[in-house]
């Protein structure tokens, strides 16, 4: 059975927004960003604590975005984050965002895909399969 994905709120504010009062395509990446980062939080991944100790980092090197409904000023939003495919140094990460209201209507749907890489050489570096079991 799968797990129900993480779920991150997010209110859309006039700085989110175009001149027409609908959230600007590019800060959908900011609140998906803002989701990912907490869900890894919420798994207790300390990045700031994998960079000093480990000396690892995540870099993004793919994402996909659909955009189906446009989110508006002052909106309610849910951003989710759940794992998908997994390999030895990628990770990819399903995620959606829904207005949050009664029917939790779907507004973007999209994905990221990031390699975790060695600080010091920015080479690929093998990820625990603990590591998103929370």
């Amino acid at each position: 059975m799968k797990s129900k994905p993480f779920e991150w709120p997010v209110r859309v504010y006039y700085e989110d927004t175009d001149a027409q009062s609908v959230v600007y395509y590019a800060n959908y990446f900011r609140f998906m960003e803002r989701a990912r980062t907490e869900w890894l939080r919420a798994l207790g991944v300390d990045q700031v604590a994998m960079l000093r100790d480990e000396r690892r980092i995540f870099v993004v090197t793919e994402t996909q975005a659909q955009f189906l409904i446009p989110a508006r000023l002052n909106d309610e939003l849910i951003v989710t984050a759940e794992l998908g495919q997994l390999t030895r140094a990628t990770f990819e990460i399903e995620q959606n965002i829904y207005r949050d209201s009664r029917d939790g209507e779907l507004l973007v749907r999209g994905s990221v895909k990031a390699v975790c890489l060695d600080a010091d050489t920015m080479k690929a570096k093998r990820i625990s399969p603990t590591l998103f079991e929370g």
